[in-house]
């Protein structure tokens, strides 16, 4: 399980690096936010469920480690206590391990969307875009 643990938290160090610098400590107490793009939107679930998973004391250590890697972006140290606690709580808790292996893409999902040109449309998954003058949606 350890092996597990390890490559699910470097998996997702990206996505809590993301969320850490766009919402800070307020990634436990704040809703999503369609502003903050969907790397940011993944780490801040995963952090809050490892952060309803722990106790007083964890959730205590988990909220600091987090405020020091939002206090100095770019620390190295800082990022890795974060994902040291979250190690910790995969450790104590494998139906967590399977709560945020979930919430990660899947290995080699990654998807590049660009647009180019004059109304151009990007996407990875789309309902309905219009582009043209004087078009008419009808359902």
């Amino acid at each position: 399980m350890s092996g597990e643990v390890a490559q699910l938290v470097e998996s997702a160090g990206p996505y809590l690096t993301t969320a850490v610098s766009a919402y800070g400590t307020a990634v436990f107490a704040r809703a999503e936010s369609a502003a903050v793009d969907a790397t940011a939107n993944v780490g801040r679930r995963i952090l809050r469920a490892v952060w309803r998973s722990r106790d007083d004391r964890g959730r205590a250590e988990l909220e600091a480690s987090v405020r020091e890697a939002a206090d100095a972006p770019g620390d190295a140290d800082a990022a890795a206590a974060v994902r040291q606690q979250i190690k910790r709580a995969l450790r104590e808790d494998a139906e967590l391990l399977s709560e945020l292996a979930r919430m990660l893409p899947a290995a080699g999902e990654t998807v590049n969307v660009t647009a180019s040109g004059e109304r151009s449309i990007a996407a990875k998954s789309i309902g309905t875009a219009v582009t043209g003058d004087h078009t008419t949606i009808r359902p």
